[in-house]
């Protein structure tokens, strides 16, 4: 097969790519140029281009590099900055791989005339018993990625690859050490990669969007503190809120972005009994009916997070209503939801928490 594998110029990347071509696929390595300001978090840097370039050197395949600049800005960065003056709390890394890594970058392999696009990601994709490819978890726990490439259909699962699913973190870099790559003990990248570590979220919003006061209150509307920037602020967050020390611990219930009002209330009252998801994507369109009769399942709102059961309520085909087997903390509007199936190793759907939620009056 003819293969381009997305290289970020990360062990993880550079391991796909030598395991393709050990395997007798024709490989072309590809780097995405996608923001083109300051970075700082070993991601999407002019550094990180060079060690993919020679790691496909070493390799001795091909390298490529296609500008998505505009689109990164467009399906990424502005969105980004909109959700926080929407009072929403979005995840660019999800959004970077649903329009980039997984529409753009593969739409360009189509045209290219490629048969398949591979990445470094820790996940698999296999058939189950019925021939339905399914998009399990990678073999390392501790590393799986299923929860951030959730949103791959079936037609996509058929055109992509992830050479390194089967390996733990560990045996990847011994592989890469026995090749000899230069990226063998490069750190993983860590954080946003528009978001430099010395400005923070703080600078690089404030740069774009004019921040607004907020009024903090109590449950009960009474007066608590005030904050200078509401598009900071998150649910479930406990410091910045301009509240003194002492008594119980105090926590970001709810945010009424169109008041400029950031409600806080102790522990109990982020818990929730159901969420709401939208934009759902579906691996396979037929679970929309077989959750119909049998829904239970798991559901995993962070990238390392439990995966929690609940049943679902299927609202329409992009929407759903998860139903909480136990009271969980309020999940914030904007973040990944993704659902798995009752033995935790394959995605059977992912969407986007909606500002809904049904309170719990205290822990269970």
């Amino acid at each position: 097969m003819k293969v381009l594998v997305a290289m970020s110029g990360g062990v993880d990347s550079s391991v796909a790519a030598a395991e393709l071509k050990a395997a007798g696929h024709e490989v072309v390595g590809v780097t995405m140029r996608l923001w083109g300001g300051e970075s700082d978090t070993g991601c999407c840097s002019v550094s990180d281009v060079d060690d993919a370039r020679r790691v496909a050197q070493q390799l001795d395949i091909d390298h490529l590099v296609f500008n998505f600049s505009d689109d990164f800005d467009k399906h990424v960065v502005a969105p980004y900055v909109q959700a926080h003056v929407d009072g929403i709390t979005p995840n660019p890394c999800i959004e970077c791989n649903r329009h980039l890594k997984f529409d753009r970058l593969s739409e360009r392999a189509r045209l290219l005339g490629f048969d398949a696009v591979a990445t470094g990601h820790h996940a698999r994709v296999e058939r189950d018993d019925e021939g339905t490819l399914r998009l399990t978890r990678g073999a390392d726990d501790a590393k799986d990625q299923s929860y951030v490439v959730h949103m791959l259909d079936q037609a996509e699962l058929a055109y992509t690859m992830f050479p390194v699913g089967h390996l733990t973190k560990a045996q990847v870099r011994e592989r890469a050490v026995e090749l000899g790559l230069r990226t063998a003990t490069k750190p993983d990248s860590q954080d946003v990669c528009f978001i430099s570590k010395t400005g923070g979220r703080e600078t690089f919003l404030g740069n774009r969007i004019p921040f607004r006061k907020a009024e903090v209150v109590n449950e009960d509307g009474s007066p608590a503190g005030k904050v200078e920037a509401l598009e900071l602020v998150t649910i479930g967050q406990r410091k910045g809120l301009g509240i003194p020390g002492g008594g119980p611990k105090q926590y970001v219930v709810e945010v009424d972005t169109p008041n400029a009002r950031v409600v806080i209330g102790e522990e109990a009252s982020l818990y929730r009994k159901s969420l709401v998801v939208n934009n759902i994507v579906w691996s396979d369109a037929a679970d929309i009916d077989r959750l119909r009769s049998q829904n239970d399942v798991l559901v995993q709102s962070s990238a390392h997070g439990a995966a929690i059961p609940a049943t679902v309520e299927i609202m329409g085909n992009q929407e759903i209503r998860v139903l909480w087997a136990q009271p969980q903390r309020a999940i914030a509007p904007g973040q990944s939801v993704v659902l798995y199936n009752t033995t935790n190793s394959y995605v059977l759907a992912g969407g986007i928490a909606c500002p809904d939620s049904e309170k719990v009056s205290s822990l269970q």
